[in-house]
């Protein structure tokens, strides 16, 4: 097999590889993406707050509500490794707007009023945000080259940031349309999906063809220590480096897979583990917010460290102990510790997601290799992330007590750092060698 003419590579878009946004198209192109995250997680946490209602409406068991609350963890997996195979056919603009369409049409279908439809929904909805999540790391390589660290956590915090709208502006719908769950879920989907395929196709097209393919390599990305010696060339379009065999592709996806264990095991369960220590189940709901909402400060923060250091080992060693502390404070210290703690594991929550996403684009070459990278992380990683919340609740309906979902969580924690002192090393995977 031959690759593709240079000029027929989509996943190129037709901006030379390496070529930074134009400067009038950079704001556009943060707009899409602070956009696009919201489009990524709101549709998949204002489920929680609407949920016993809709429970009620369609008379759901235990066990349906748990693979209600599970199946979109489980597509973001799943569906991650359907894109790199995708980005060698499409462009990346037609990608994202082709996803956005069908999270679109998925937010209508979940609305619908069936069991049937919310279980067809939810996976027409969670199926494009996991093929989105693996494209977004190489676009950003690609089109904010010398600014991965920082664009990485600019889009990690506008994440976080969705996460928490997602919940605080369920239940203020419910109440103002007089829908329990279904106009809610409907409003938080469609329209911000169809306003966000316009900004990111307009923002795209401003982009295509502005830099000529002759233009010198950019410096270095902040962030990443320059290498010593010429680096290999870029892999051919949709010919990446063979990931599998690679210790630093494992070691990036395991960091990946800790951060999302442990961020779904405390989304999905810091509000009982709050109530369980005494306070009022309004105070548990303000804590989870509080969570999200100091998460963008920990993405904010690490932007603006990381361009101080050659490499992320320091960071990767740093978030896992803030999340350590942050949990360790609010399942077993000392009671007036407790919102303190929370705002830790929020800082530590927050800023381990922005690093996940961007070691992606910083361990790797070129763009192919970054969404390569990406779905193998993000595909495994997710699965990891499941067996978070399961594993927690079901050692705590054994045990009837944290301690023991608390000790595996710590142990997450301490494989997160000892993982980021390899995986945060300034090197890319095509320099690593095969195991």
């Amino acid at each position: 097999m031959h690759p593709r003419p240079p000029a027929s590579e989509p996943e190129t878009d037709h901006l030379a590889p390496g070529s930074p946004a134009p400067s009038g198209a950079g704001a556009l192109l943060l707009v899409a993406l602070a956009l696009v995250a919201f489009g990524l997680r709101a549709p998949l946490t204002s489920v929680a707050p609407v949920l016993a209602p809709l429970r009620g409406d369609l008379r759901l068991g235990d066990t349906a509500a748990g693979v209600l609350t599970s199946l979109p963890v489980l597509c973001l997996g799943v569906f991650a490794f359907a894109a790199p195979r995708l980005a060698r056919r499409h462009s990346t603009r037609t990608l994202l707007i082709v996803a956005l369409g069908v999270l679109a049409l998925g937010g209508a279908v979940r609305a619908g009023g069936s069991p049937m439809a919310l279980f067809a929904g939810t996976v027409l909805v969670a199926a494009p945000i996991g093929i989105a999540n693996v494209l977004i790391p190489g676009l950003i390589k690609q089109r904010f080259p010398r600014s991965v660290p920082r664009v990485s956590a600019f889009y990690s915090g506008a994440l976080t940031f969705g996460a928490a709208a997602g919940p605080a502006v369920a239940v203020p719908l419910a109440a103002a349309t007089g829908s329990a769950w279904r106009v809610p879920l409907l409003l938080l989907v469609v329209p911000p999906a169809v306003v966000t395929a316009v900004v990111v196709r307009v923002g795209l097209d401003r982009t295509r063809g502005r830099k000529p393919a002759s233009e010198p390599a950019p410096a270095p990305a902040a962030g990443s220590a320059p290498a010593a010696g010429p680096l290999p060339g870029p892999a051919p379009a949709g010919r990446p480096a063979p990931l599998w065999r690679s210790a630093l592709a494992w070691q990036v996806t395991l960091f990946f897979g800790a951060q999302a264990l442990l961020s779904y095991t405390v989304f999905g369960w810091l509000p009982t583990m709050w109530q369980g220590r005494g306070p009022s189940p309004a105070s548990a709901g303000l804590a989870l917010s509080l969570c999200n909402a100091v998460g963008v400060l920990g993405a904010w923060l690490l932007a603006v460290s990381g361009r101080r250091f050659a490499d992320q080992r320091a960071a990767g060693v740093t978030v896992a102990c803030l999340t350590a502390t942050g949990l360790t404070g609010v399942v077993a210290g000392p009671y007036v510790l407790l919102w303190p703690s929370v705002a830790v594991l929020g800082l530590g929550l927050g800023a381990g997601f922005a690093l996940a996403l961007g070691l992606f684009a910083l361990r790797a070459p070129d763009t192919p290799t970054t969404a390569a990278l990406s779905a193998m992380g993000q595909g495994i990683g997710y699965l990891i992330g499941v067996l978070g919340p399961l594993g927690a609740g079901a050692l705590h309906d054994v045990t009837g007590t944290w301690t023991w979902p608390l000790a595996g969580l710590l142990i997450a924690c301490a494989s997160q750092a000892a993982v980021a002192l390899a995986a945060g090393r300034a090197r890319t995977v095509t320099a690593a060698a095969p195991r």
